[in-house]
């Protein structure tokens, strides 16, 4: 399913995305009509819309959006002209909400903006993914507190990590300090502490929403590249997939089936999630 401002989109309204590729989003996983942390995805997307197009952004709309989409992906699975779906009639379903302007070219980035809504709707991936082997890069986002649509450098490094025999990639900057993963925040386990690394990255929804909801002692500080000896577990989280164990980084090895991924995972799935 792909919308824009609650049609069908067609190939030349989104070919600014691929030709001109100015904007940002959000990536959101739908359950029967219900995302977590919902709000935290609308203001992510209304404070992106002023630091990117300098306007502000309606999130009743982006709901209204969604509905329609998530609507029309139900009648889509049960069957074209059958009334009576709506949201609550898709079970599970990764949907990313596009905010960009069609008009804003290559030459003119500077004019005067009117982002519109692209949605796109894909499968829901399973909630308990495999562990990740990945490897340390020194890289770094442009604009890394957006959510923007450059994502080339990101699949890059993804592509190189995969080459290389790893799964993905783990982002660091000067010094090897470490920052996020690549469409990722990443969390460490010393044994005590639950701890989030201290350095620029994207504020994620679902760390967000783990911070609140975890139980135990948590703090953030500075991590490494060549210091991570010290923790006994690590994981990855994205509102895709949730909770993501990590067996490896570089050299090091961590228990992917370490008990505190268990009561992460709960704690997640214990939040309550918002109708759209």
């Amino acid at each position: 399913m792909i919308e824009l401002n609650g049609e069908p989109a067609l190939v030349p309204q989104v070919a600014a995305l691929a030709l001109t590729n100015y904007g940002h989003f959000t990536t959101l996983r739908v359950e029967d009509g219900r995302v977590r942390g919902l709000g935290l995805h609308l203001a992510r997307l209304v404070r992106d819309c002023r630091l990117v197009f300098g306007t502000e952004l309606d999130p009743e709309l982006v709901r209204t959006r969604l509905r329609e989409a998530l609507g029309r992906e139900a009648l889509g699975r049960e069957g074209a002209g059958r009334r009576g779906a709506g949201p609550e009639g898709v079970p599970a379903v990764t949907v990313r909400v596009t905010v960009f302007d069609p008009a804003l070219g290559l030459e003119r980035p500077g004019g005067p903006a009117d982002p519109q809504l692209l949605v796109t709707t894909r499968p829901a991936v399973g909630t308990a993914p495999p562990p990740l082997r990945v490897r340390t890069v020194e890289h770094r986002r442009d604009l890394p507190e957006v959510k923007h649509t450059g994502l080339f450098g990101l699949l890059h490094q993804r592509r190189l990590a995969q080459l290389a025999g790893f799964d993905d990639a783990l982002l660091t900057g000067a010094g090897g300090l470490i920052s996020e993963g690549t469409t990722w925040n990443v969390l460490f386990h010393d044994g005590r502490h639950l701890v989030a690394p201290e350095a620029e990255c994207l504020p994620g929804v679902t760390e967000a929403l783990l911070a609140a909801a975890h139980g135990g002692p948590r703090r953030t500080e500075p991590v490494t590249a060549d210091g991570l000896e010290r923790f006994v577990a690590a994981f990855a989280t994205n509102a895709g997939f949730g909770i993501r164990p990590i067996a490896q980084i570089d050299g090091v090895r961590f228990d992917p089936a370490h008990p505190l991924l268990g009561r992460l995972r709960a704690e997640y799935l214990a939040l309550p999630a918002e109708e759209v």
